[in-house]
């Protein structure tokens, strides 16, 4: 069973008529069932139906917050006389050249000391998801304004319930593949990991898109659809 968290419903307003959607299936009808072998005439194809859906674009924004330490190691250059160097209790002997370095840097070449130290990390990442109706992840292509969006999202998509195609992604879905986004690979040694997780918004944009059925020689099925906002076949 889908489990749905408190979320913001928006309804893109359509820019296409179906009149206008029409003359666009028939002058492209013909690309659907042409092949290497067969180029269908115009005539030899029906359109069966064309019916206005809304399709669900699921957008989830949050932010990632974490606090740790991790083991690292600084590397700082000494005088080519050191030979180690005390840092609290600990003793850090100079990083043992190689014949080839000796060669090249001579006595008087800097010496190297590698500190074991450990870091205390701070995270904080914030961003959005966003996925259309099967679950893929998108790049949200709207504008959302007072004039692109309907006045009244929830209304017209009770008025219209039989052809509003919902997200096949779970709210909780959504929400974790957000948090896994925003929570980058760890290092191995980390210890006291403090971490949190924000939603900040989900959001349910519903995009009116024009499908026409087509029937086409042998009685073979053809399906266009139209991407009514920006009125582009998809």
């Amino acid at each position: 069973m889908k489990k749905t968290h408190e979320h913001k419903t928006v309804v893109l307003r359509k820019k296409l008529e179906e009149s206008e959607a029409l003359e666009i299936i028939d002058d492209k009808k013909t690309s659907v069932f042409k092949s290497l072998f067969s180029h269908p005439k115009k005539s030899d194809i029906h359109i069966h139906s064309v019916k206005l859906y809304y399709e669900c674009i699921l957008i989830v924004s949050g932010k990632y917050m974490a606090n740790y330490f991790r083991k690292t190691t600084h590397s700082i250059s000494v005088s080519s006389n050191v030979s180690e160097v005390l840092l609290g209790d600990g003793v850090f002997p100079v990083r043992t050249k190689s014949n080839f370095k000796k060669a090249i840097v001579g006595k008087r070449g800097k010496n190297k000391v590698d500190l074991k130290l450990e870091e205390h990390v701070f995270v904080e990442n914030e961003d959005e998801i966003t996925f259309d109706h099967h679950g893929r992840e998108i790049k949200f292509p709207f504008k959302l304004n007072s004039k692109t969006t309907e006045n009244y999202p929830n209304r017209l998509l009770e008025q219209n319930s039989s052809n509003v195609k919902n997200s096949e992604l779970t709210h909780d879905d959504a929400i974790k593949k957000l948090q896994s986004f925003l929570k980058k690979p760890l290092v191995d040694e980390v210890r006291k990991l403090e971490e949190e997780f924000v939603l900040r918004e989900i959001s349910e944009v519903y995009v009116p898109i024009y499908e026409a059925r087509l029937i086409g020689p042998k009685k073979k099925v053809g399906i266009i659809r139209i991407d009514s906002v920006r009125k582009k076949i998809l």
